[in-house]
């Protein structure tokens, strides 16, 4: 594999990964740090092969070249999990928003029924039970937590 389609595949991965997120860029900053102190040591390293002979950078260029891989797939792996994990908080968010949504909607309608308290409680926790399954599956709130969370939301829509 020639220098220069290594450096076109080093290009690539480089753009996927600022494409991935902003958190990495910090991680790359610092990473750039050692990177320049490198390109710097083998530009000052080159002439000196190049100077004793070509068979010395010839041996010593496929070594180069899987190391250079071997950089290149930690920092896709590294990128692919930063990435996993921000999904993860997005989906997680979502799920959370999609609760208290479905709480308050049915604090509302068990106020505007003028539902007796334990009634009302009763009402928004079977509600929220029917209408976001999926949000209560994958959060898993404690009951004590998910009847606080019921309890705070009916006193908020009893308030005008």
């Amino acid at each position: 594999m020639s220098p220069i389609i290594t450096l076109a595949l080093a290009l690539c991965a480089s753009a996927f990964i600022l494409l991935v997120g902003w958190p990495l860029v910090a991680a790359l900053a610092r990473a750039a740090a050692s990177v320049v102190s490198a390109a710097i040591l083998a530009t000052l390293a080159v002439p000196a092969f190049a100077s004793t002979g070509s068979d010395l950078l010839s041996a010593l260029m496929p070594s180069l070249l899987d190391l250079a891989g071997v950089a290149l797939t930690a920092l896709i792996g590294f990128a692919t999990v930063r990435f996993q994990r921000w999904t993860g908080i997005q989906i997680e968010a979502r799920h959370r928003e999609a609760l208290h949504s479905a709480i308050m909607t049915a604090a509302r309608l068990a106020v505007a029924r003028k539902l007796a308290p334990d009634a009302a409680t009763e009402f928004v926790s079977s509600y929220v039970r029917n209408s976001v399954p999926d949000a209560l599956r994958e959060l898993a709130p404690p009951a004590s937590t998910l009847d606080a969370l019921v309890r705070s939301r009916l006193a908020q829509a009893v308030e005008p």
